[in-house]
């Protein structure tokens, strides 16, 4: 008797818990739609590292497109095309590095990543997969592409302690986002896989030659019209 009360109390528990956690994460989702996100996990983090916070909004209208072709070129060329999940890229990436490339492939796409730098923490095992993919859903259902790719340039780490691709063209350029050209956003792009070890200004070496790419292919995107849906 005392083993199945135990486990009804804790079946009500779990389902109590997970009510909770569903509509708490929809209202949260659902204030994103509207709020630019006030601080990040990450960002909490780095500034207990002692990196601090350096990040300033910019609307996606008022940033230049160029930043926002060379995001999907760079990340996620599918990206006004898919529900959250590019199932080939991540099965390409697979691939690619069960063939032991140099340089360890994600197949995150930026609905992904926006879940995870608005919602959840960088590091983690199943679990924040497991909570990425639910948040995923939950931006791609609540929130237009637009809003999604404006989050993502708003929250992304683009540098050291630094937030965002108008921090970031500031950082480096000197000039906000409104002004970034083809070349400048593609650097910018080549940053953010790796912001803590790559810079934007006078880059050398992998990133050099990354951002080189991908500012061949922001004129792709253009042309293509892999950025409709931003439109």
């Amino acid at each position: 008797m005392a083993k199945q009360t135990f486990a009804r109390r804790a079946a009500r528990w779990f389902i109590k818990s997970l009510v909770i956690f569903v509509v708490g994460s929809v209202i949260w989702v659902g204030l994103y739609r509207f709020l630019p996100p006030p601080i990040t996990v990450t960002m909490i983090a780095n500034a207990v590292d002692g990196r601090g916070i350096t990040k300033d909004w910019m609307a996606l209208d008022d940033m230049s497109p160029n930043m926002a072709r060379a995001a999907i070129a760079a990340e996620d060329g599918n990206f006004c095309s898919h529900f959250g999940f590019d199932f080939k890229a991540m099965q390409k990436a697979f691939k690619s590095n069960l063939q032991g490339e140099r340089r360890i492939r994600g197949g995150s796409t930026i609905s992904q990543q926006t879940a995870k730098n608005a919602f959840l923490w960088q590091n983690g095992g199943y679990l924040r997969k497991g909570l990425e993919a639910w948040f995923t859903l939950l931006i791609e259902v609540m929130w237009p592409k637009k809003r999604i790719m404006e989050v993502y340039l708003n929250v992304a780490e683009t540098g050291l302690g630094t937030y965002g691709a108008n921090a970031g063209s500031m950082r480096y350029f000197g000039h906000d986002a409104s002004r970034l050209s083809r070349a400048e956003a593609a650097r910018i792009a080549a940053v953010l896989p790796l912001p803590k070890k790559r810079e934007a200004v006078a880059p050398t070496g992998q990133t050099r030659r990354y951002g080189n790419t991908i500012q061949r292919r922001v004129g792709q995107v253009s042309r293509y019209g892999l950025d409709s849906c931003l439109k």
